[in-house]
C-alpha cells in the first residue's frame, strides 16, 4: 500500500521531475506533487511524495528529513490526513455586519446605510 509523505521547505525551483528523481534513492515513486499558489503560479514550498510501500516510505523520511535539496533543508515525515475546512469563501457577513450595515462614506456623516 502506498504512503504519502509531507515534503516542506522545498526551494520556489524545485520541480516535480527534480522532487521524484530526488526520493527515487529511497524506492519506487507513486507520485510527486508540489503545491502551487493559484494567484501567483508559483510553489508554496511544500509538496507531497507518494511511496510505493510503507518500508519505502519509513526509509525516505529517515534519509531525506534535514537534509538539503536545491539549497533548501527538507522537512519530511508521514503525511497527515487533509482537516475539513469551513464551506464558503473568506467573507464572512456576520462579522463585517453583513451588507447594508455599512458605515462612513463620502459625504454621508457617518450615517448607516439601509
Amino acid at each position: 500500500m502506498a504512503k504519502k509523505l509531507y515534503v516542506g521547505g522545498l526551494s520556489y525551483d524545485t520541480t516535480e521531475d527534480g522532487l521524484r528523481n530526488f526520493f527515487s534513492g529511497a524506492g519506487n515513486i507513486e507520485t510527486a506533487t508540489i503545491i502551487m499558489d493559484r494567484m501567483s503560479g508559483r510553489s508554496k514550498g511544500f509538496g507531497f511524495v507518494e511511496m510505493a510501500t510503507d518500508e519505502e516510505a519509513q526509509k525516505a523520511i529517515e534519509m531525506f528529513n534535514g537534509k538539503e535539496l536545491d539549497g533548501r533543508t527538507l522537512t519530511v515525515n508521514e503525511a497527515r490526513p487533509m482537516e475539513a475546512r469551513p464551506a464558503g469563501g473568506g467573507f464572512n457577513r456576520e462579522k463585517r455586519g453583513g451588507f447594508g450595515q455599512r458605515r462612513g462614506g463620502f459625504g454621508q456623516g457617518g450615517q448607516t446605510w439601509r
